[in-house]
């Protein structure tokens, strides 16, 4: 992973949209069944909305009737980061973008083999390239 980018708050505003700023900057969360890219099955990767990294990639993409993307792994285990989180009167597990740091969703362990885990992404922290 190459070196961490740190914008102020005025410097991401500028650059994304006021929803990939709700979203990546201050940890906010689509509406499941809205974003963009939940129900895209076509081939591709997926990188991040802020900053450009691959994150993940269609292989690991599946269908898990959340409304969300949700994924089986991230493209490069160093390119996403873990926080525990514990908003909402529940315990979770936060992922963003190790790069740039933006809020990309929650992982949980209720996915498919192998891994068993899934990746549930905002649609708005991610941007598709083919």
């Amino acid at each position: 992973m190459t070196e961490r980018i740190d914008k102020t708050g005025e410097e991401w505003r500028r650059e994304l949209t006021p929803e990939q700023y709700r979203v990546l900057r201050q940890k906010g969360t689509e509406r499941a069944f809205t974003g963009a890219l939940w129900d895209d099955h076509g081939p591709g990767r997926y990188l991040c909305a802020g900053c450009g990294t691959e994150l993940f990639r269609s292989e690991e993409k599946f269908e898990s009737g959340s409304g969300w993307p949700s994924f089986t792994k991230p493209a490069n285990p160093r390119a996403v980061a873990s926080d525990r989180d514990t908003t909402h009167g529940m315990e979770r597990v936060e992922v963003h973008c190790a790069k740039c740091g933006g809020h990309l969703g929650h992982v949980f362990q209720d996915g498919p083999p192998p891994t068993g885990e899934r990746y549930c992404i905002n649609s708005a922290s991610l941007k598709k390239a083919t």
